[in-house]
Formats: C-alpha cells, sequence, structure tokens
C-alpha cells in the first residue's frame, strides 16, 4: 500500500492516525462537566433585580410550559397552544444548556503531552501525504522530459 506514492508511508500514516486518536481521547478524558451558576435566562431575571440571584426565580422558566400544556389540555385543536409549550421546552434547554461548564482536571505536563501526541500524529499523517506528492511531481516531470 502506498499512502501519498511512498512505499512505507502506511506506517508513519497510521501511526499518527493512532497518536491524534489517543491524544484527543485523553484529553477530552481529563474534561469534567458540572452545572452551575446562573443560566442565561435566570441570570437576565437576576440582572434585572439588580443582581440578586434567588433559586426561586426558576420557577419562572416553566411558566410558558406549564401554560401550554394547560391550553392543550383544553383544546389542542389550536395552534398556539402547542407553540407556547414549544417555546417552553426551547427555554428549559437554552437554561440547561447555558449552565453547563466545562472543567479540565489535569497536570500540565499531562495536557502538553496530549497536544504533543496530536501535533506529531498531524505530523505524521502530513509528512506521509505530503511526500508522496512530491514523487507523483517529480515523476510528472521525468514523463515531460521524455
Amino acid at each position: 500500500m502506498k499512502i501519498g506514492g511512498k512505499d512505507g508511508g502506511e506506517v508513519s500514516y497510521f501511526v499518527g492516525i493512532v497518536l491524534i486518536l489517543l491524544g484527543g481521547y485523553l484529553f477530552f478524558d481529563s474534561v469534567r462537566v458540572n452545572s452551575g451558576g446562573a443560566g442565561w435566562i435566570s441570570g437576565g431575571i437576576a440582572r434585572g433585580r439588580g443582581g440578586m440571584m434567588e433559586t426561586t426565580s426558576m420557577g419562572i422558566i416553566f411558566v410558558p410550559l406549564v401554560a401550554g400544556i394547560v391550553a392543550l389540555t383544553y383544546d389542542a385543536s389550536k395552534k398556539w397552544p402547542w407553540v407556547l409549550s414549544g417555546v417552553g421546552i426551547v427555554l428549559i434547554a437554552i437554561e440547561i444548556l447555558s449552565r453547563i461548564r466545562f472543567v479540565m482536571n489535569t497536570k500540565v505536563t499531562h495536557l502538553i503531552l496530549m497536544f504533543a501526541m496530536i501535533a506529531v500524529g498531524a505530523g505524521l499523517i502530513a509528512r506521509a501525504v505530503r511526500s508522496g506528492k512530491k514523487e507523483k511531481e517529480e515523476d510528472a516531470t521525468k514523463d515531460e522530459k521524455e
């Protein structure tokens, strides 16, 4: 098999892929996902009240969903209760997603090793592909001269 037209290029190509995958796995494995703080909607409500954040203010996010469900229970043939319920679900999803916090818990030496693995892997893949292009160009110039 010739990667980039060079014999033996597949070894560095596949080693590069393995290094990128391993470095990427170790990088993402060291990230922890937490939730906390104010979301976009609850933060906006808190800023509107002078920055005073209370946990009971979070209930306001459920009002459109509950109102939409009540209206759907009364008459599901109308369009606006469906829209109101959909808006309520979207608001809740936005609030949940905006509260997600990513925390990386790793040593600097491990982080440098992860990035080095990814960089070396990308370099090996680029070298395997590049060297084959050079050989193809050289072969093409030789064919033109003949």
